[in-house]
């Protein structure tokens, strides 16, 4: 099993689906997990772990949380940029201004704020991000112009920090995690409006899967693939996961 004592991993989205799970697998790997979500999430975790309401939009509370874990735990480790959303979803001309916007913000903004809070600590401890990517950063869906344009965003935040910030030790990481079986993919399923949303249920793979290799990316085991985007369905990174 990964061995991540003394580590300090923050986790945005940590209420729920990936996020929750990636919180969990860190916690079980040694990690101390700092969750963030817009209402206080429930891991399940006791102490020395720390949950907090957070909306990561809004710069001055993620600043505040971060200043918060570095003077309670004396630095960050690793970042999950986790926390997003899919909603608006619907044809670009049917969508409403304000919730597209708020999509960008959360999305992309969101994970922008939290490496921008966390870097000094990151740059001082060689510490690891992991951006929570997706193929829709990288092909058009229907229906889905804002959450695609935020994720193709945050596929090129993931290059910068690589290109900016690599060669100062940061390991940076996209990371796509495959259809999962989270709320996100009942809102998808909902709308029936591109073929994601006709998958069935029981065909959608588990959080504790792209958790698992999550973990993985934070070891040393993975310092080959940093600056990379990678996918969960790639062969290769299931075999190093261990997921077959």
């Amino acid at each position: 099993m990964p061995n991540l004592q003394g580590k300090v991993a923050l986790v945005t989205g940590a209420s729920r689906g990936i996020g929750l799970s990636a919180a969990q697998a860190l916690a079980a790997a040694g990690a101390t997990v700092v969750g963030l979500a817009r209402g206080v999430p429930d891991t399940g975790l006791g102490e020395p772990h720390r949950m907090h309401a957070c909306d990561v939009s809004d710069w001055g509370a993620v600043e505040a949380v971060v200043r918060a874990a570095v003077e309670r735990f004396g630095g960050i480790d690793v970042v999950v940029n986790n926390a997003g959303v899919v909603d608006p979803i619907g044809r670009l001309g049917d969508t409403d201004p304000a919730a597209w916007h708020r999509n960008i913000a959360i999305n992309l903004g969101g994970s922008y704020n939290v490496v921008r809070a966390a870097l000094p600590s990151l740059l001082a401890r060689r510490g690891t991000v992991v951006n929570i990517s997706s193929g829709a950063a990288h092909r058009p869906v229907e229906g889905w112009s804002a959450y695609c344009a935020g994720k193709a965003g945050l596929a090129m935040l993931t290059g910068m920090l690589a290109l900016e910030y690599g060669g100062e030790g940061l390991r940076v990481f996209g990371f796509q995690p495959g259809v999962v079986d989270t709320e996100m993919q009942v809102q998808i399923r909902a709308s029936g409006i591109n073929e994601v949303s006709k998958l069935k249920r029981e065909d959608l793979a588990r959080p504790e899967d792209p958790a698992r290799a999550i973990v993985y990316l934070c070891t040393p085991d993975a310092d080959d693939l940093s600056g990379q985007e990678l996918t969960i369905r790639d062969p290769a990174l299931r075999t190093r996961v261990g997921l077959g």
